[in-house]
């Protein structure tokens, strides 16, 4: 075998000696504070059986999905599905994709177009900024959640262009940061976006399952849906599934059947995957409830915990299931959560580059699973490390 590209020997030479070198994890009987498995639907028995009694009474017996859905995956159980997703987040419309980094580069690859402007919050999700790579649109980035910015900057490109007559302007956010846990205004966006006709796109990952009355997403919470020009919705974090979708009206989506290459050239999910999501999201609109009521609960204790402990000062402010505490220096973060771990509690260590420099974090999953005694236990064990 050759010798290994010394380019890319240097770029691993370089992660070591910063201590910031990724490895893959390994599963642990560790108290979770570090999956996304908000409502403990992954792991859940009964939506287990639930799925696999859905299986049986469709009489379905596929492995696989045995193309894209343009070719011969589109079995008809897509249909039931992407309709109920549509109901259930009061939308025309939704298309199915196979993850939400599929979704993200999908959307952005191919709706803006070239003389079109996207401004995006400068910690979206990386999924956006790689679709942002294969878009011919122009884009720019603003400060976190900082809608003054955003306002200076769609300023200061259009004044400076003298050809955008014919532009469309998008604006992307997400509704809860995947690592701060925070949200933006919504609403003075909606109103922003509304009043200048941009065109406003927000990702609910981290929202679906946690926010609104049957865990819609923050947007349907809100009452904001019908402002919204697309939402992504995911199943692989609250849902405990696989797989998201694009939410928005019917042009939307017969536009990303046609332009979207993560869809049009990709297997399509096999049928145990789409029995999964509508399994969760049954689940989720009838059982589900206790889980969520759970979760909020105890989001509340771990952030009285915080205050009655004065860690709060060292907390990203946040009412999602993500709660992080910031604690510069990669080695710093490391050895916290190193020792968190010697205790039995897996929570993770937020490095940079995922992170900016100086804003090394311990990110906080909560869970609907976790007990008073494990919220109150690691919070102890933090403010003695801390």
């Amino acid at each position: 075998m050759s010798d290994f590209p010394n380019k890319l020997q240097h770029k691993l030479d370089k992660r070591y000696n910063e201590n910031s070198i990724r490895q893959l994890g390994k599963s642990t009987s560790l108290v979770d504070f570090s999956s996304n498995d908000y409502l403990g639907f992954a792991r859940n028995e009964e939506l287990f059986s639930k799925t696999f009694q859905l299986l049986l009474s469709k009489n379905i017996a596929q492995n696989g999905a045995t193309g894209s859905r343009l070719l011969t995956g589109n079995y008809p159980l897509f249909s039931e599905l992407e309709q109920m997703l549509a109901e259930f987040h009061n939308v025309e419309n939704a298309l199915v994709f196979n993850s939400g980094y599929d979704a993200n580069i999908g959307f952005f690859g191919a709706v803006p177009q070239r003389g079109d402007f996207v401004f995006y919050d400068e910690w979206i999700h990386a999924s956006i900024r790689d679709g942002l790579l294969m878009s011919h649109a122009k884009s720019y980035k603003f400060l976190h959640n900082d809608l003054t910015d955003l306002k200076k900057k769609i300023a200061t490109i259009l004044h400076s262009k003298t050809d955008h007559v014919d532009s469309e302007i998008y604006v992307v956010t997400e509704s809860v940061f995947s690592m701060d846990g925070d949200s933006p205004d919504i609403h003075e966006l909606v109103h922003l976006c509304k009043t200048n006709g941009w065109r406003l796109v927000i990702d609910e990952a981290h929202a679906v399952g946690v926010f609104g009355n049957k865990g819609q997403g923050l947007v349907q919470e809100l009452g904001l849906q019908e402002d919204v020009f697309a939402r992504l919705v995911t199943f692989g974090k609250a849902m405990g599934v696989h797989g998201a979708a694009i939410l928005g009206e019917n042009r939307l989506k017969d536009y990303l059947v046609n332009f979207a290459r993560s869809f049009i050239y990709s297997t399509a999910l096999p049928p145990h995957g789409s029995v999964s999501i509508l399994s969760a999201y049954n689940f989720l609109m009838n059982e589900g409830n206790r889980e969520r009521q759970q979760l909020k609960e105890n989001i509340v204790f771990f952030k009285e915990g915080l205050k009655k402990k004065k860690l709060d000062t060292h907390f990203i402010e946040s009412d999602s299931a993500i709660q992080c505490c910031v604690l510069p220096n990669n080695d710093t973060v490391k050895l916290v959560s190193g020792k968190l771990a010697l205790k039995g509690f897996d929570v993770k260590a937020i490095l940079s580059p995922t992170v900016p420099k100086g804003a090394e974090r311990l990110r906080f999953c909560i869970h609907s699973y976790n007990s008073k005694e494990e919220l109150g236990l690691v919070l102890q064990l933090l403010s003695d490390y801390i």
